[in-house]
């Protein structure tokens, strides 16, 4: 019977692998594999590494040394400790972004999770938690992209998840339009830890994960909640990052 049943399986895995075949999460094309990308899309990714500023990860054309910061951490250092994004934000990264956000894409936190885990290999011994979504948008939009990714990393490298860490306690405008200083007003209070998570925060480290990171005033609002609730270091880890113009990091 339990031979059958395997036969029973594999024929149906084979006949789903036919009808749903893996697809590219940049543009749909069918790949080898799961969360793999074709090769036009893989080319258009752009890997961040170092060199790059020491506290929010915008890479540096010269390597200035492992703790050079870029100008705008030099005149207002984030109050996370380090920031690092997996791939730089353009075309491709972008589509994967807003199929996870608004185009009911789930899986693809898995695919982010798998590009992002290699940020998570220094922090072993922290907590992994999502930057988090106010009730009424989660209501909206039905999930917090951010906690998904945050789950599957766990899943995949083994860190423990806490989801409900930090609350979203101010619903704040959409941020796309503003600028640095009106980011920064608007989040303002936004986030809290409270009650026995304090407790879970004090003497941490915190690895703070998110889909992208923009001006990181987002991340920055919620890493100063952490720090203030007693978290010893936190880390930000994304999939993608704006990465300013060659003119703006001379």
């Amino acid at each position: 019977m339990g031979a059958w049943a395997a036969y029973l399986k594999s024929g149906i895995g084979q006949v789903i692998a036919f009808a749903l075949p893996p697809r590219c999460p940049g543009c749909g094309a069918v790949t080898g594999e799961d969360h793999s990308f074709c090769a036009d899309c893989w080319q258009q990714l752009d890997f961040l590494g170092d060199p790059a500023c020491a506290a929010c990860g915008d890479p540096f054309a010269l390597d200035r040394g492992p703790d050079a910061l870029c100008g705008a951490c030099l005149a207002d250092r984030p109050a996370f400790d380090r920031a690092r994004g997996a791939v730089a934000y353009g075309e491709i990264a972008r589509k994967v972004a807003l199929r996870l956000k608004y185009g009911g894409r789930p899986a693809l936190a898995e695919t982010i999770a798998r590009a992002i885990a290699r940020l998570a290999d220094e922090e072993q011994d922290a907590l992994i938690v999502p930057i988090p979504l106010h009730r009424w948008r989660i209501w909206r939009r039905g999930y917090n992209q951010a906690a998904l990714i945050a789950t599957a990393l766990g899943r995949r490298t083994g860190i423990p998840v806490e989801l409900d860490l930090v609350r979203r306690v101010k619903a704040t405008p959409v941020l796309r339009a503003m600028g640095p200083a009106a980011r920064a007003k608007a989040l303002r209070g936004a986030f809290r830890v409270t009650g026995r998570h304090r407790a879970m925060v004090k003497g941490r480290a915190i690895l703070l994960v998110d889909d992208v990171y923009t001006t990181g005033a987002t991340g920055n609002a919620c890493a100063r909640a952490l720090k203030k609730a007693g978290a010893a270091r936190v880390r930000l880890v994304c999939w993608a990052r704006v990465v300013r113009d060659e003119a703006e990091r001379h």
